[in-house]
């Protein structure tokens, strides 16, 4: 349904599914899982009300939101300090990937294998006393 000026006329079907239920299941008003919930029982006949006196969504989602709160709102508005409910995540996102890929980056770098490198050659004195140890204690001689 539109009205005269071209907008969608509300419903308390789609206001419902903007609106929380404050009963505490983490819910809409339209999906609350409780049979005799108060809240909804309180709520719809004011959105019911408000629809009837024509007023929009915008107004009645704002009155409600004036007589229960900011949380009431399924979605905070995008303005002071509920913004940062919608900026946090991306911001989040950014950053934890831009971690990865500094991370990855210093894993790669980190261990550089050198090709055709032959390795220290041992101390002779050091090799000499192993074969020494190694006679004594009745192990064998190296070939």
């Amino acid at each position: 349904m539109t009205s005269a000026d071209g907008s969608r006329k509300p419903t308390l079907e789609s206001i419902g599914d903007q609106v929380m239920c404050l009963c505490g299941c983490v819910a809409t008003l339209n999906h609350c899982p409780h049979r005799d919930c108060a809240t909804v029982a309180e709520i719809r006949p004011i959105i019911e009300k408000e629809i009837a006196e024509g007023k929009d969504e915008t107004t009645i989602l704002q009155d409600l939101a004036i007589r229960y709160g900011v949380q009431v709102l399924a979605a905070p508005p995008a303005r002071g300090f509920s913004l940062t409910a919608w900026i946090l995540p991306g911001v989040g996102l950014v950053v934890g990937l831009s971690l990865v890929v500094v991370i990855a980056r210093r894993w790669r770098k980190a261990a550089p294998v050198a090709a055709g490198v032959p390795p220290k050659p041992l101390d002779p004195k050091l090799l000499a006393a192993v074969e020494e140890e190694m006679k004594a204690s009745g192990l064998g001689t190296r070939n």
